[in-house]
């Protein structure tokens, strides 16, 4: 079974909405578009870039399909990410697109659930999703994230899509490999693990 793994850049205030430029997301009046873009530095985009190579597959929902294949296709040659992106299949889910062009790109076919649950059937490397708000709704409901890649901007957006919104599983989760960029960006990857798990803390627990 191949892992799925879930890359979201977020406010501290846990906004995911539209953190890479003005126009990417406009949903409910949203006005902050690229919150995330000041604080991009070399460090970062290495760390994206190493993230991406370990890709097998990407899914992306439509908007954020229709996105990457109208910028990823002009990145410079030498662009390491724009040249994974470009090459590697990609899987989309959508209810209204009837056809994708950009290269190597496939639309699922019937429910997006069982559609990626046959995915990670499949064997082979790991499957990411970038982006893909609502895509990632349904795979928290179904429970069919392995990791979480979380990258937490020093923002407060204060209004905004959320990542973990209602329909989120409870779950228990172990932290992987942490970094903190010059830029004062949280990097973190998180695994699995397990159920939640609940306790008490007070000085009559010994928990304080």
């Amino acid at each position: 079974m191949r892992k799925l793994l879930v890359t979201a850049f977020l406010s501290l205030d846990g906004v995911v909405q539209a953190p890479g430029g003005a126009d990417e997301d406009r949903d409910g009046g949203f006005a902050c578009g690229g919150w995330a873009v000041p604080h991009f530095d070399e460090q970062l985009i290495r760390r994206m870039a190493d993230l991406t190579e370990q890709a097998e597959v990407l899914l992306l929902g439509r908007k954020t399909y229709e996105i990457f294949a109208e910028a990823w296709p002009l990145a410079a040659a030498d662009d390491p990410i724009g040249a994974k992106l470009n090459s590697m299949p990609k899987r989309v889910a959508s209810r209204t697109l009837k056809s994708v062009s950009w290269q190597n790109s496939a639309l699922l076919a019937g429910d997006v659930v069982e559609a990626v649950r046959a995915l990670k059937r499949d064997g082979g490397g790991e499957i990411q999703v970038h982006g893909s708000g609502q895509l990632v709704q349904t795979l928290l409901r179904h429970d069919l994230v392995d990791e979480f890649h979380l990258l937490f901007f020093p923002v407060l957006v204060g209004s905004g899509k959320r990542l973990f919104a209602g329909g989120t599983v409870p779950a228990g989760l172990r932290l992987v490999e942490s970094e903190t960029s010059a830029t004062g960006v949280l990097i973190g990857r998180y695994a699995r693990h397990g159920d939640l798990e609940l306790g008490s803390m007070g000085p009559e627990t010994g928990n304080w």
